[in-house]
């Protein structure tokens, strides 16, 4: 039996990461059209994946879902599933898709019940950090309510947790590497119990 753990932030905190907004983007309806026709299969027919190992994209910055597409287009980032998918997208197709994502809303998510503890205490780790081993609060860069920053930092609230765990891990193993090392850093110090309590709560943190 699923139960929903709500994980709120007040409203005034999201005043402070703005959403994307369909005017600042290239052309939305075109990049839906792009998403239904190459994407959908894996990342959902609006963005919100029902595949755990395929992340959702719905609500995710779409200055950072273009980089992302532009570093997997270049081989700057190893994504197998994506190899013959981003060589024939253009620098155009990736601002569409971004801006089509982006303003898309993301699905609410539940954990089983057996795992609110787990979830409790990632969210700790998430609000707090880790003080004893200089692990910075995650909301720090990924705000208060996990829905990331334009280009920079990306959405984490309502993602796969085990999407957001094979990321974690892959960034502590060194598999994939982070701008300036930040996020290797990080999930170095991290246990693999405390990247699955983390990813737990990051799941179902709601906005």
């Amino acid at each position: 039996m699923l139960k929903r753990l709500l994980i709120t932030v007040p409203l005034t905190a999201l005043a402070f990461f703005p959403p994307w907004s369909a005017a600042n983007a290239a052309d939305a309806e075109a990049g839906g059209a792009k998403a239904a026709e190459v994407c959908a299969a894996c990342h959902g027919p609006n963005g919100n994946s029902m595949v755990p190992t395929f992340p959702s994209l719905a609500g995710q910055p779409a200055g950072y879902i273009a980089k992302q597409l532009a570093k997997i287009k270049s081989g700057e980032r190893a994504v197998p599933e994506m190899a013959a998918i981003t060589p024939d997208l253009s620098t155009e197709d990736m601002q569409n898709l971004a801006a089509y994502y982006a303003g898309q809303a993301a699905q609410p998510a539940a954990i089983p019940e057996g795992d609110l503890e787990a979830a409790e205490r990632g969210g700790r780790v998430y609000r707090g950090g880790l003080k004893s081993m200089q692990v910075a609060a995650c909301m720090s860069c990924h705000g208060p309510g996990g829905h990331g920053i334009p280009e920079v930092y990306p959405r984490v609230a309502n993602q796969h947790r085990e999407y957001l765990s094979k990321q974690l891990l892959a960034y502590k193993s060194g598999q994939r590497q982070s701008e300036g090392g930040i996020m290797n850093e990080i999930a170095f110090r991290l246990s693999e119990q405390q990247i699955a309590d983390l990813s737990a709560y990051m799941h179902a943190l709601q906005q």
